[in-house]
């Protein structure tokens, strides 16, 4: 712990960054300042194969399920710098709930919020959420694509992803050089440099290497200033024909900003403290993430191919901060509290493994996959709970003082986590037209928990089954048909530092049933999607109204909704990507004890959860080697409280940008964000909003070289 809180980087001594290309003249071209494109093609890929919707190795239109595939080359095209906004800004129905506590890395979707219900991966690999936060990989810079699945993914990834999964897939080594690099600087001193570099070593083996690095003066004051670095290494050999072995290291490095929101005052933050920041002066926060995996690929034959995945994570994070402000009317103040001191020590040892046959069942075509996969998961937590300091600041000159820590800070969570699992798909082709897709998991994690400071200590496992019956029909080959019944489950909190009194119940859970249709169409310049879907999850915990303190298990939660994605190529300077998602999320039986009342919010939308979202992107080539993009995010209302009562409005933003193809090797680009510079709440509570940053500009140049 002691190099993360020394640790200072100088990042423009390190370098480099470029897009790795924008769409160019005509907009649909596949080759890029002269190379083949990676990854997935513009628009919905539902032609292109993705592993997140299925481990079988099915493209997104053979997939009974909601599945959106984006691509690195539109991330960076449109000039999206974090993983939340490359998901938010691009997925049906994906919305931010971001703050400093969860790492700036939660999501809602399908009416279900939170790191416990909406699940991320980094290239297939989960990553065991200590007490609700993620903080890796935060830089798109590296990934060749992010897939996202709408809806249960239990049977697929386990516990905690009845909302959806978000995977986030790095670059990978190849033997074709690539050579890129990016500059940019924008408005609040921000400054980007990155690079990715590829190609052969030999005749056997290639590497892959993405360095980006972030910093800014920010845009709240005092202390808004942040900096991050991320590294991404790749070394792949081809030991045989059919067999090879690539070795990866990530790092992750990142000191965001130290704001925790602004006060309301009535019911908004006005414009006047739109930029304070009300953090003390010694507010810390650093985290640092490494991820190394070496992943084995064998096909004996063309029928048979076997994974092997070897992994170690590791998580260290620091928060120093004051993070509640409430305006105090009677003295015109704002009462500052919680001053939180918190340390993580997470490490994550597992092997994932699997094997696909393609073959005959019945005499009809038939692919299986089957699999397990077992880790360990050690996390310790030092805090000063109980979190206990006050104070109070003018809110138009506060003086930031000191940080308080009464309690002093302390080892108050041990956690040990054994998880194992096992798992099987499979693809059955009744007709050539007609393929019933099915799966399931059990899992089996054992968690050991003590708490040392309150003297408690548990050790249970928390079984789960999960399944899903899908069916894809195809009455002609560029159009889809699907129906699909799944089953999730969700932990009550985060699994691994469940508390002794969630201890004693059993894993939430879910069902969803979906149906939907995807097509193609215009000689494969237009895609779209249409889904509808209904999830229920069961089990919530509830405040039993006979026994005040003790709780029981019979809440219930609900959503459906209706989803459409359309991507179309008017022609070879035209594109339109556009889609939407309205839902209706309830707390169908849901309450809490309220001084000493139990309290039923039956009806209410759950928390943080919009019930409307849409995002248009329109991109225009109107002249040789200009390509102008315009994007619109726009967000439906949603409620800081399970009473329904503190509501924050909903928003549009919009960005845009202009690209200029210097030479066939270099591209210049002026990007603006939030250019209505619209006041919006990226997350909050009843007293305070995180506000989204205020309108700017940033120019970058990249290269290929």
């Amino acid at each position: 712990m002691t190099a993360l809180r020394s640790s200072r980087f100088s990042l423009f001594a390190l370098l480099l960054a470029v897009p790795a290309g924008a769409e160019e003249i005509p907009l649909d071209m596949i080759e890029v300042a002269g190379r083949l494109r990676e990854g997935p093609p513009p628009g919905l890929a539902l032609s292109a194969p993705a592993r997140s919707g299925s481990r079988l190795g099915l493209t997104p239109l053979q997939t009974p399920a909601s599945l959106d595939v984006i691509s690195g080359e539109t991330i960076r095209a449109r000039g999206q710098t974090t993983i939340a906004d490359a998901v938010t800004q691009n997925a049906t129905g994906i919305t931010s709930i971001a703050h400093p506590g969860n790492g700036n890395l939660s999501f809602t979707s399908r009416g279900f919020a939170g790191p416990g219900s909406v699940q991320q991966l980094y290239d297939g690999t989960r990553l065991y959420v200590g007490a609700g936060t993620v903080t890796f990989p935060f830089d798109p810079w590296s990934a060749e694509r992010i897939e996202v699945l709408r809806g249960p993914a239990s049977v697929l990834y386990g516990e905690g992803a009845i909302g959806g999964v978000i995977n986030v897939v790095p670059k990978k080594p190849v033997f074709t050089p690539v050579n890129e690099a990016q500059a940019a600087l924008g408005s609040d001193g921000t400054a980007r440099l990155a690079l990715d570099s590829g190609g052969p070593i030999g005749e056997a083996m290639a590497y892959r290497l993405n360095i980006s690095g972030n910093r800014a003066d920010g845009w709240v004051r005092p202390d808004g200033d942040f900096r991050n670095l991320a590294l991404s290494g790749a070394v792949t050999w081809r030991a045989a024909p059919d067999l090879s072995l690539t070795l990866s290291h990530d790092l992750g490095y990142n000191e965001p900003t130290r704001y925790w929101g602004s006060p309301l005052i009535g019911s908004r933050v006005p414009e006047r403290i739109r930029f304070t920041n009300y953090n003390v002066a010694d507010a810390r926060m650093a985290w640092l993430d490494n991820w190394t995996q070496l992943r084995t690929e064998w096909s004996p034959s063309p029928d048979v191919t076997i994974r092997n995945t070897a992994y170690r994570l590791s998580a260290e994070r620091h928060w120093r901060d004051v993070e509640q402000y409430t305006f105090q009317p009677a003295t015109g103040l704002i009462r500052r509290s919680d001053y939180i001191e918190i340390l993580h020590h997470q490490e994550q040892i597992g092997n994932r493994f699997d094997a696909t046959v393609r073959g005959s069942l019945f005499g009809l075509p038939n692919t299986v996959v089957a699999g397990f996969d077992v880790n360990r998961i050690a996390f310790d937590r030092d805090s000063n709970a109980p979190f206990e300091g006050v104070s109070f600041v003018n809110p138009f000159l506060p003086v930031p003082g000191s940080f308080l820590n009464l309690a002093g800070t302390r080892r108050d969570i041990i956690s040990r986590v054994n998880q194992a699992s096992v798992f099987a798909e499979d693809r059955l082709e009744l007709t050539p037209q007609l393929a019933l897709i099915t799966g399931v998991r059990f899992d089996a994690p054992t968690v050991s928990v003590a708490r040392p400071l309150a003297g408690t200590a548990f050790t249970k496992t928390f079984e789960s089954l999960s399944y899903r019956v899908g069916a894809v029909y195809n009455p002609v080959p560029d159009l889809a048909l699907y129906a699909q019944y799944a089953t999730a489950a969700d932990p009550l909190g985060s699994l691994i530092t469940t508390t002794v009194s969630q201890a004693q119940f059993d894993l939430a859970t879910g069902r969803q049933v979906e149906v939907g249709a995807k097509g193609i169409f215009a000689g494969g310049r237009g895609e779209w999607t249409l889904a509808a879907y209904h999830i229920a999850k069961d089990n919530l915990l509830v405040p039993d109204p006979d026994r005040p303190g003790e709780s029981r298990q019979v809440g219930r939660q609900s959503a459906r909704g209706v989803e459409a994605a359309l991507s179309f190529a008017l022609d070879d300077h035209w594109r339109i990507e556009a889609n939407t998602a309205l839902l209706q999320a309830r707390y169908d039986a849901f309450s809490e004890r309220v001084k000493g009342q139990v309290v039923s919010y039956a009806g209410n939308v759950p928390k943080d959860v919009p019930q409307r979202v849409t995002n248009v992107w329109i991109a225009y080539a109107f002249a040789p080697g200009w390509v102008a993009r315009l994007g619109l995010n726009n967000v439906g209302p949603v409620f800081s409280d399970f009473a329904n009562t503190a509501r924050r409005p909903g928003y549009t933003l919009v960005n845009a940008s202009l690209d200029w193809q210097v030479t066939p090797d270099s591209r210049l680009s002026l990007r603006g964000y939030n250019l209505t510079d619209r006041i919006y709440a990226v997350s909050g509570n009843t007293n305070s909003w995180l506000l989204g940053p205020p309108r700017s500009v940033e120019l970058a140049y990249q290269v290929t070289f």
